[in-house]
């Protein structure tokens, strides 16, 4: 398969501001990408998404009749196995206001104004959703790999095996919370465990400790997956036993040099 360039990406960028819209269209064409629609309301995205499919889908965050968010859940809603990458763009920086955005499985998050450097990283992430490449490992066949992915957003859990899969990996077994982890935990034998941290019940914390404190169990990698960003939490949730930590949004390239290191670990 011939690798995929921005150049290929078509685009529908969703921005009610018409001078904000010819900033980011430029932006975009400065990295190659020309195949650019547009709309500027909620209602107007989802009308062009009834009839096309984009390679992704960049939004502001306030729209006259609603929210980035009713883009994302509609895409969700038409596209279920295999939702459009999603990218926001937003002024925004209070924490609250992103983090349903980060628990979602967006592939970028980007401040305005945004540098060509945010620009090049978001567009390799989307790059890498949609060009699979498979995980070489010497140690595992990815192909073979049981994995546990757990996570109380069903959107995240979509946008983390659609990552994996790309790589190559292919048996999941999806639970909402940590609770629901240690259930599956109790009746089969998993090789990798992708978590989230914020979950109900049982966190992603207590399920590492959990699961470290398991004899049957405490050999197994963990990956977690954090929209954290306190040095303090993030030292507490090391200590937890966890093998790694990737930030949300979830970038595929990361999560493949993570997994490498963690599974090929002697």
């Amino acid at each position: 398969m011939n690798e995929l360039l921005s150049a290929d990406l078509a685009i529908l960028l969703v921005e009610p501001s018409a001078t904000q819209r010819k900033i980011i269209a430029k932006e975009l064409e400065s990295e190659g990408v020309t195949n650019i629609d547009f709309a500027d309301t909620v209602s107007s995205a989802k009308g062009f998404l009834e009839k096309h499919k984009p390679d992704l889908v960049i939004s502001s965050l306030h729209l006259s009749d609603g929210s980035a968010l009713d883009i994302q859940q509609y895409i969700s809603d038409i596209h279920p196995e295999q939702p459009i990458p999603f990218m926001l763009v937003s002024s925004e920086t209070r924490k609250a206001q992103l983090e349903a955005f980060k628990q979602s499985g967006v592939v970028a998050i980007l401040p305005k104004p945004f540098t060509k450097m945010h620009l090049g990283r978001a567009l390799n992430a989307t790059l890498d959703l949609l060009s699979p490449q498979e995980l070489e490992l010497e140690l595992y066949d990815v192909q073979d790999l049981r994995i546990l992915i757990v996570d109380d957003s069903r959107l995240a859990r979509n946008h983390i095996r659609r990552v994996l899969s790309n790589l190559g990996a292919s048996r999941f077994t999806e639970a909402e919370d940590g609770e629901d982890a240690i259930n599956f935990l109790n009746e089969q034998m998993f090789d990798l465990i992708v978590t989230d941290f914020n979950m109900p019940n049982v966190n992603g914390q207590e399920l590492a400790e959990y699961i470290r404190n398991s004899g049957e169990h405490s050999h197994i990698p963990i990956l977690m997956v954090t929209s954290e960003a306190n040095d303090t939490h993030l030292a507490n949730i090391s200590q937890s036993g966890v093998n790694a930590l990737c930030d949300k949004p979830f970038e595929p390239e990361l999560v493949k040099q993570l997994l490498h290191s963690i599974l090929e670990q002697d």
